[in-house]
Parts: C-alpha cells; sequence; structure tokens
C-alpha cells in the first residue's frame, strides 16, 4: 500500500480490526519514510447493478454519488453518521438483493427516500422537492402533509400563527 503523503511503497500495518458493522476491515498504517499514520478500508467488493438513468444512459453504480447525495439531502440536520452509513449500507444490500445487472435511477431514488424518510422528515421533504421536481407550492404541501403528524400540517392556505 502506498503512502498518501509521500507515495513511498513500503508501509506497515500497526493495527487491524472489524468494524462495528462487520462488514470491513479497519487498518491503521505507518510510511516507513516519512514516518505519517494513515487508515485503509478493505470491504468485499460485490457487483452492483449498472445504472439506468432516465436519459437512456448506462453508468457504474457510485457509492460516492449516493452517499453525496444523502449527505446533501441531510446538510445542517442532526442525524449520526453512523446512522447515514446504516442507510447506505441498506440501499446497497437492497440493491443486491434484487439480483438485476441492470437498475433505474428512480428505483434508487425511492429507495434513497424510503431511508431518509425514516431518518429525518426535512432530508425527506428536501430529496423528494429535487427527486420529484415539484411544479408547484401544492406538490410540496402534499409530501409536508405525508411526514406530518395527523392533525398538526399546516396546508399551503393556512395562515401561520403569530410570533410572540
Amino acid at each position: 500500500m502506498r503512502c498518501p503523503f509521500c507515495d513511498h511503497a513500503d508501509t506497515q500495518v500497526i493495527e487491524t480490526r472489524e468494524s462495528d458493522e462487520g462488514d470491513a476491515i479497519r487498518r491503521r498504517r505507518r510510511c516507513f519514510q516519512c514516518d505519517k499514520r494513515f487508515t485503509t478500508y478493505e470491504r468485499v467488493e460485490l457487483s452492483l447493478p449498472a445504472v439506468v438513468k432516465k436519459n437512456g444512459s448506462r453508468v457504474e453504480f457510485d457509492r460516492r454519488k449516493l452517499r453525496g447525495s444523502v449527505a446533501l439531502a441531510l446538510r445542517k440536520r442532526p442525524v449520526p453518521a453512523e446512522s447515514v452509513d446504516a442507510a447506505i449500507h441498506r440501499i446497497e444490500e437492497k440493491l443486491l438483493s434484487l439480483g438485476l445487472r441492470e437498475v433505474g435511477s428512480e428505483k434508487i431514488g425511492e429507495l434513497v427516500m424510503r431511508e431518509l424518510k425514516k431518518l429525518d422528515k426535512i432530508a425527506y421533504v428536501r430529496f423528494a422537492s429535487v427527486y420529484r421536481s415539484f411544479a408547484d407550492i401544492d406538490e410540496f404541501a402534499d409530501v409536508i402533509n405525508e411526514v406530518s403528524p395527523k392533525g398538526s400540517a399546516r396546508t399551503a392556505t393556512t395562515k401561520p400563527r403569530p410570533r410572540r
């Protein structure tokens, strides 16, 4: 393993441990040349299906892109990183369990929405507003009413209460 700091080819494993979920091996390494330390992760590489985009083009599944989309929806929300990792893992497991060679981007979007709905209602509404390309405020209100507890949701025509 090459050192990410000085590009030296010889590094030493100092510590090895299994991740909390048991799906990866975490290794602490030390470079023999610059003596800096860094962490690597070893994961099983499974063949996730290719993604068929709305325009018909096909791209490889990209975990970083999935994580970026979820992170954007969860920006400035109080959701622990472990919960985000678990949600992404569940999405990947679902894609693998489908047993398909290709999957539509719409299916991935639906899986993301399902996970965000469990994690954070605000993030769910944020993602849905972009993913579903809301045309008007009524579509936005419908999604808000969908995640609001019964009786507490305000409709778009209800006036807000004045602040004191």
